[in-house]
Parts: structure tokens; C-alpha cells; sequence
């Protein structure tokens, strides 16, 4: 194990965090760690001044990018906020950080950080260990670098297969979303630094984002996106919300009084504070509505929290309590967090080599084996040739664009530019990580002779499918932030290169690497599919180990496959055709019906349905007992009756509420068993989740009656059912 010593050039950042340190007299009270993070932030926020407070509240972007310089002070990332030396208040250095610590077009030459696979990869491992080891990775590496604050814990619904930011989230149900966020965003607090959950609501789509108001009923928000939301911030406690760029039943989710203020900080208690995502805020006023901090202030159309917000406190239109609540939030979660104890720094040591580990391991376990005809993986070391067609194979594994770009260190083993203009233009280039599958895979066979056809051209891939015993043939989607899916094909012709290759050998494997759904026109002929999503860091090797069987697969899809896009609410994209800046409506009229659910509930039949995922082993569910009262416990027992270890993701699912069908996931695990082995399985169920919400009361309501559940490997395999009664109850919003 290699341990590489990353050092920042930043002595201006240094010379700051020294001075405040030196600025500290020893009757600063609110350095007493003893006391609660709210006691200390309210004690040192009364010491600022106006402008102290208000310097907290906004700050800018520190990318150079559309003529913007990196602030004085700034290591250089997505932002900064300034410090206050006389009082020992450390400046906040941001960074994105979906899935790793981010170094925006280069902005610190040279500084990679380890690349974690995609939130839905993560997601489709169904373990929430997996979460928190990734964000204790992002942590520990933001530490190391100079950034406290971590603009992660990204927990949006996917609602469209077509979004292109759905390969940062974790998929379509509430529960895991959830659950898997809060772990991850714990995983990065528990390192000392702050942590963001992100975007502050029913961001659902990239097409014209700044100009989407997103319409739905208060109970069913509050029963889907809301209650992911909620349940992250209660398992993760993470130090900042971060609002989203669109409208909410007709206000901007920046300026959303009933959001920030009602559901936020009032039903949910939030102490932490509201930032702004960058270029999302339009008005002074959003401050009295809930937001705490205008972030990347020179996207928005003025500075309106630094001298606006300062003149209309001094006129009595903005209570001057509401500017201390909104700087004591920020201090309250900085003191939490640990900042003012254990001061964050650049110039930390790195063991990338272990921090690979994590992420390759959660890659392998990401991975969703779709089909697999007459058992044809795992490949077997024999196989004398192999052909591996398309992809960029050759180079590494593909990953997402926008601010969740990871490069990794030593940088990307290839870029290719895609073009673009507007602001995300900058980011259009798929990357791809120097972790190459032809490398692994030749190194799992190494009797074997493995060729490389880039795909380019289909009669040239025929004929290489044709010399060979084995197939790989990597499907490749790009998908980006700032823009969506056109549709759930391949892009440049893949669909038709993959079917002419499967047409040509019937031993053909077919390894996507997608932000998401595709339609895969090609699957009857295809001898053995598996969605690798976007990999990481050590993708490559990964991909590999499933191939040849080093890991049994065990990933399940956190996302329902669609047949086509007809099977949604939605078939044409909102948003498309109209013209530039003007608002419009998405009505999600599904309400809390998100995937699974929706499918459930009209009777359609997916392509692959949300939970499923194939083994080279098999399990059996036995030994059911659910007992009711306030909420439901589910106990069984999983058995591996196959002949290989492996791990499976057990799902629970309400079926039945009090006489209401529904399908609701209420628990799941990841366990690993050996040939023969057993293990007993009990949940307790959120009751939440067994509840309906009821707008007008605004509180949780669970009706008295007999709910049933159904166990197994998938929401449509549910091989145990049963059920208890429970009684009448009412839950806190």
C-alpha cells in the first residue's frame, strides 16, 4: 500500500487560518467544547457585527470560468465564503462532491481525487455500509486537500429515466434513497467536515432547469421526495440543505417560504442552514422565505444578500434577528462539524491505493447482472479467444459530466470533447478513468488471446465477434448536468453495432455503462447483460472480476427499466420546444406512484423491474412472521441454496394497507452467505412508510386495519407474503 503526500500551494489560505488562530483571546466562550454547537453559536454570533453577519451569507464561485477569478483566498473550487479572523472563524472552502472531490476544469493543477462510482451504482449495491465508506473516503480526502464544506448527499427521485443528473441520485424509491444518503453524508461529517444534501426539491430534470415548475399535490411530496429528504437528513445530519433551481408549485425552491420555512425548519426542526445552488437566487427577499446564504453569487443577477440585504435590514424591511438566525445556522452547523476545533487545511496525506479499494469494491458491487443465458458467466479461464468490441475499453471506464466530474490522480486516461455552448458547454466531454477493462480482462485470462476493435466501424466488429469464442461489447450512454436524454437509446449507433455483433456470435456479453434506463432493442439476441453504470476509479478491474467470476454479482437496479418511454407520465419531456426562459409546468401527476410504484399500480410490465439483479448463485426465503401493533416487524429467514458464496439484497414490500394495495419498499439488507448458510432477517418498518399523509391536519396518519407484506429478490418476486393488523396512529410531519 502506497501512501501519496498531496501538498496545496495555498499560503494565503494558511496565513488566514493562522491569524484567526492567533486572533483567539482566551475569553472566547464559544471555543468551550463543552458546550451544545448551538450554545457556542450563539454565543459567538453575537459578538458580529452587521457585516459580519452578512459577509456569511454570500459568497462567490472560486472557478475561473466566464471571465470569474478565484477569490482571494480561495483554494479554487465550486465556492468560498470568507472568514472573520478578530473572531477565529474559518473560512468555508466548497467543493462538489457527488461522487468524490472535485477539481473543476483543472482550477488546481494537477490535484485528482479518488473517482467513486455513480450514485445509482452505489444505490444498486442496496448497502448502506458501502455509502458511508464512500463518503468517509470524500471526507477524509476534502480534509486533506483544504475544503470543509462538501456539496454531496445528492437524494432527488429518479422520475424520468431521461434526467440527466439521475446518475448522481440514488434512484426511485424514498426508503433507499434515503437511507443510502444519510450514510453517506454521515460517513463525510464524521471526517469533520460539512456536508451538503442536495437539491432542495423535485429537481427531476436538466432541460431548461431554471425555468421548470415542478407541480404536485403537498401529501404526495411529502409521501416521495420530501420523505427521502427527510429521512437523510435524519440519518446523516448533514450541516447544509442545498435549494434546487426550479419552481415548486409556483415559487422557486430558493425563495420557497413553504419548503425552507415550514417543512424545513419548522415540521422537521432543521438547525443547519439553506444555500443556494449556484445562480438560483432572484430576489433579497428569499432570505425572509428561508434561504440562509446566496452561493456563487456572480451567476444570480445581483450580490442580493451582500449590500441589498445589508440596506434593506437597515430600512426594517428584513428583521435584523432574521440575518443573525440565518449566520448562527452557519456557525451552529461549522461548530458541529468540528471546524473551529480541528481547523481543516491543505497539504494532508492521501493513501489513495486504500481509498480505490473502497471505491472498486463498491463498484463490483453496483454491478447488475440482467441476463445470463444457459449460464454463460462467469466466463470460464479457458476461453482460448475473446473480443472486445467498443466503448473505449481500451482507455477506461466512462463517468458523468458536470460539477460531479472526478478526475482521478495522474488524470484521465482519455477525454473526448463533445462541444457545446452555455454555461455547462465548458463540461461537455466524456472522461474516461484510467482503470482500462481490455487491461483487466486480459489480465483475468491471460491464456487467452483478447483483441480490441474500437466499434467505429460494424462490419470490422462482425468480423472480430465472428474469430472469436467470446464477446464484451461495452454500451456506452454519456450523460451530463445541464441537459437530458433525448430518448433511451444508445447514442451513435450503439444499439445497431451491439446487435450485429450478438447476431454474429450468440456468446456475446454486453456491459453498459449508463446514467440510467436504455431500451436495449437487441436484448433477445444478447447471451448475457450487465449494467455496470459509471465505475470509478477501479471500474475497469471490477467489470472484470464479475466477467470471470472473482465477484458474484450482486447488485439490484435501484431504478425500473422501462419497455419504452410510453410507460411513463411523461412521454414527451416537458420543456422541449418552448421558448428560452420562459417558465412551464411538469405536473407530476403519478404523485407519490414514483417507478415501482407506478408500474405496480397500473398493471405495466418493465423491461427490468426496480430490486432485481441476477447471482451465479440462488437463494431461498423461508420462515415468515410479521407482527403488527403501532408499526410492522417483518422477520425471515435467507438461505444460499446455490453453490457458489455470494451476497443478496433481501426487499420488503408493503402490499396491502388497511385493505389499499400498494407497493412500498420498508426494508432491505445486504447479506453474504456461504454455500448452505442461513440467516435470520427481522425489520422494523418506519411507520411512515405504512402511513398516508394527511395535508390538511399536516401529520402522518396510520389507519387501523391488516397490512400484508410481500419478501423476496425484487418487487415482482416476492416468493413469502403475510401480514399483522395495526392500530390507529398519528405521527409528527
Amino acid at each position: 500500500m502506497t501512501i501519496r503526500t498531496f501538498t496545496l500551494v495555498s499560503s494565503l489560505a494558511i496565513l488566514v487560518a493562522t491569524s484567526a488562530q492567533a486572533a483567539r483571546p482566551s475569553d472566547q466562550p464559544w471555543m468551550n467544547v463543552k458546550l451544545s454547537p448551538d450554545e457556542r453559536a450563539a454565543l459567538l454570533e453575537k459578538e458580529l457585527t452587521l457585516d459580519e453577519r452578512i459577509g456569511l451569507l454570500h459568497g462567490p464561485m472560486s472557478m475561473p470560468i466566464f471571465g470569474i477569478t478565484k477569490p482571494e483566498g480561495a483554494i479554487g473550487s465550486a465556492g468560498y465564503i470568507p472568514g472573520i479572523a478578530r473572531l477565529g472563524v474559518p473560512a468555508l472552502q466548497e467543493s462538489d462532491a457527488s461522487l468524490g472531490v472535485t477539481n473543476p476544469l483543472d482550477v488546481r493543477p494537477g490535484d485528482g481525487a479518488t473517482a467513486l462510482p455513480s450514485g445509482l451504482s452505489l444505490a444498486a449495491t442496496f448497502n448502506t455500509r458501502r455509502a458511508y465508506e464512500g463518503g468517509a473516503v470524500v471526507g477524509r480526502e476534502a480534509r486533506a486537500k483544504g475544503f470543509n464544506v462538501q456539496l454531496a448527499g445528492g437524494v432527488n427521485l429518479a422520475r424520468d429515466p431521461r434526467n440527466g443528473r439521475n446518475f448522481e441520485y440514488l434512484g426511485e424509491d424514498p426508503w433507499l434513497a434515503g437511507n443510502l444518503a444519510g450514510a453517506s453524508i454521515k460517513g463525510i461529517e464524521d471526517q469533520g467536515i460539512v456536508s451538503t444534501i442536495k437539491h432542495f426539491s423535485l429537481n427531476g430534470q436538466e432541460t431548461s432547469r431554471h425555468f421548470a415548475n415542478s407541480v404536485i399535490d403537498e401529501a404526495a411530496h411529502r409521501e416521495s421526495d420530501l420523505l427521502a429528504f427527510q429521512i437523510a437528513i435524519e440519518k446523516g445530519q448533514p450541516g447544509s440543505v442545498m435549494c434546487a433551481y426550479n419552481l415548486v408549485n409556483g415559487d422557486y425552491s430558493c425563495g420557497n417560504d413553504h419548503l425552507l420555512n415550514t417543512v424545513l425548519k419548522g415540521d422537521w426542526a432543521y438547525k443547519g442552514w439553506v444555500m443556494s445552488d449556484w445562480g438560483a437566487v432572484h430576489a433579497t427577499d428569499y432570505i425572509a422565505k428561508g434561504l440562509d446564504q446566496q452561493s456563487g453569487e456572480q451567476l444570480d443577477a445581483k450580490v442580493w444578500f451582500g449590500a441589498p440585504l445589508k440596506a434593506a435590514v437597515e430600512k426594517g424591511e428584513i428583521p435584523a434577528a432574521r440575518v443573525s438566525d440565518a449566520s448562527r445556522r452557519i456557525l451552529r452547523s461549522m461548530f458541529a462539524a468540528g471546524l473551529f476545533d480541528k481547523p481543516v487545511l491543505p497539504g494532508g496525506a492521501i493513501d489513495y491505493a486504500a481509498n480505490a479499494e473502497v471505491a472498486g469494491a463498491a463498484a463490483a458491487e453496483g454491478i447488475v447482472l440482467l441476463k445470463n443465458r444457459d449460464g454463460l458467466l462467469p466466463l470460464a479461464a479457458t476461453a482460448k479467444t475473446i473480443a472486445v468490441i467498443g466503448g473505449h475499453a481500451d482507455a477506461g471506464v466512462l463517468s458523468g459530466g458536470g460539477s460531479s466530474q472526478v478526475v482521478p490522480p495522474g488524470g484521465a486516461k482519455r477525454v473526448v470533447p463533445l462541444g457545446g455552448e452555455g454555461m455547462m458547454g465548458p463540461f461537455r466531454s466524456e472522461y474516461f478513468n484510467g482503470s482500462s477493462p481490455l487491461a483487466a480482462i486480459r489480465k483475468a485470462a491471460p491464456n487467452a488471446k483478447v483483441s480490441f476493435d474500437d466499434g467505429r466501424y460494424i462490419a470490422a466488429a462482425v468480423a472480430a465477434a465472428k474469430a472469436a469464442d467470446i464477446v464484451v461489447v461495452f454500451g456506452n450512454q454519456w450523460m451530463g448536468e445541464g441537459e437530458d436524454a433525448a430518448d433511451l437509446s444508445l447514442p451513435n449507433g450503439q444499439d445497431a453495432l451491439i446487435a450485429a455483433v450478438a447476431a454474429a456470435n450468440p456468446n456475446t456479453i454486453v456491459v453498459l455503462q449508463t446514467g440510467g434506463p436504455v431500451s436495449m432493442p437487441w436484448l433477445g439476441q444478447a447471451g448475457a447483460v450487465f449494467e455496470a453504470w459509471y465505475s470509478g476509479v477501479k471500474g475497469g478491474e471490477a467489470i472484470a472480476d464479475v466477467l470471470f467470476g472473482a465477484v458474484n454479482p450482486s447488485g439490484r437496479l435501484p431504478m425500473t427499466f422501462p419497455t419504452s418511454l410510453a410507460q411513463y407520465p411523461r412521454e414527451a419531456l416537458p420543456g422541449r420546444g418552448v421558448p428560452e426562459k420562459t417558465q412551464f409546468d411538469v405536473v407530476y401527476t403519478e404523485g407519490a406512484d414514483v417507478g415501482y410504484r407506478r408500474f405496480a399500480q397500473t398493471d405495466l410490465k418493465p423491461l427490468f423491474p426496480f430490486g432485481y439483479g441476477l447471482s451465479y448463485t440462488q437463494f431461498a426465503y423461508s420462515n415468515l412472521k410479521v407482527t403488527g401493533g403501532d408499526t410492522l416487524t417483518v422477520g425471515f429467514d435467507v438461505a444460499n441454496i446455490g453453490q457458489r458464496a455470494g451476497k443478496d439484497a433481501p426487499q420488503v414490500y408493503l402490499t396491502d394497507a388497511a385493505g389499499k394495495p400498494v407497493q412500498r419498499l420498508i426494508g432491505f439488507d445486504k447479506v453474504d452467505l456461504k454455500p448452505g448458510e442461513t440467516r435470520h432477517l427481522t425489520f422494523t418498518a418506519d411507520a411512515r412508510l405504512l402511513g398516508r399523509f394527511d395535508a390538511k391536519a399536516r401529520r402522518w396518519v396510520i389507519d387501523a386495519g391488516r397490512y400484508q407484506v410481500g419478501v423476496g429478490g425484487a418487487s415482482n418476486d416476492l416468493a413469502l407474503s403475510g401480514g399483522a393488523k395495526l392500530k390507529a396512529g398519528i405521527l409528527k410531519p
